[in-house]
């Protein structure tokens, strides 16, 4: 076998200069302008929507009367905040955003990348663009339809859930589904997944395609099965994606739904369906209390912004992707 030895000749070879960044001028932003045209509608977009209500967080730190001017509003400070903390019905409020919020985060990612495992373990075309299309057709549904779906199919007269049930023997009489609090967090948490599933899959089908074929090859060669080959090829070869797409629902987790939570509650479930947002618009608009609602979506907001930091940090510890 060949060897290359490296002889030491006493010359240094000049070292490489590291490619400086080009400094932003004029002449720069003039080759460019194109495409500075082309951002400016988003820009103004993101300013008009994303910055400038920002400005109306100043009614939590005030006693907001529509009526009144700005100048006329009276400053109460951290009262607001204060008030949602020590109220129990927040706390309920928070517990269920929380729990419905976590539980869609783990069922939807858990069901995802396993559908598109299987997806990708599918060699018929046809079939595998059937059961994609089939997957994908919920999300296109609003939730006033799905829950319409999801409240007949739980009825206690002809709902399929309770008929093949009891088919099956697994239970001796109808269940009231929507009537009892313990079943509300589950029966959530199954509607965003029958919703979005399939939906959740494209990027994941998106990054799978992009692993390198050859690596296939080789643990087939290794002798390594269907099985092993989504362990030890698949699943690292995502893991980047995994990991992004992770950090970014953690950021959302208080995003636990309103729809689905506002059409299928009632009052029997009341304790178990209410969330944060519903908190705010039974506050916001049927009382009236501005301030307080505005409150609500502040500590929302802010809660979400430091999940997400939190999580970005700790996979950057970890040696993983991270956002920022």
């Amino acid at each position: 076998m060949d060897e290359t030895l490296e002889i030491d000749t006493g010359v240094r070879r000049p070292k490489k200069n590291k490619k400086k960044k080009q400094p932003i001028t004029w002449r720069v932003i003039k080759n460019q302008q194109q495409l500075i045209w082309m951002s400016v509608p988003l820009m103004l977009y993101i300013i008009l929507f994303a910055y400038v209500p920002v400005w109306g967080w100043t009614m939590a730190f005030q006693n907001y009367r529509p009526a009144k001017s700005f100048g006329e509003q009276e400053w109460v400070g951290l009262k607001q905040f204060k008030f949602l903390f020590t109220d129990d019905n927040f706390i309920r409020v928070l517990r269920n955003t929380l729990a419905m919020g976590v539980i869609n985060l783990i069922l939807g990612f858990v069901t995802a990348i396993v559908l598109a495992l299987l997806l990708n373990e599918i060699k018929k075309v046809f079939w595998k663009r059937t059961v994609q299309t089939i997957s994908y057709l919920p999300h296109f549904l609003s939730w006033i339809i799905v829950t319409g779906i999801v409240a007949t199919s739980l009825s206690i007269n002809d709902g399929i859930v309770n008929i093949v049930l009891m088919k099956l023997h697994l239970i001796k009489e109808p269940i009231l589904w929507l009537s009892e609090g313990k079943y509300f967090w589950g029966i959530v948490g199954a509607s965003h997944v029958w919703k979005e599933v399939g939906w959740n899959t494209i990027i994941y089908l998106a990054a799978i395609a992009s692993i390198d074929p050859a690596l296939y090859e080789a643990a087939e060669i290794d002798g390594a099965n269907r099985y092993k080959k989504m362990m030890h090829v698949t699943l690292p070869g995502i893991k980047a994606t995994i990991v992004i797409l992770m950090i970014m629902s953690i950021g959302h987790v208080l995003e636990a739904g309103f729809e689905v939570q506002y059409l299928l509650g009632n009052g029997l479930v009341v304790d178990w369906a209410e969330t944060i947002d519903i908190f705010v618009l039974k506050y916001g608009l049927a009382q009236g209390n501005y301030s307080l609602a505005t409150a609500g979506g502040i500590f929302k907001t802010v809660v979400s912004v430091t999940l997400l930091l939190m999580a970005n940090g700790i996979s950057k510890r970890l040696g993983e992707e991270r956002l920022l």
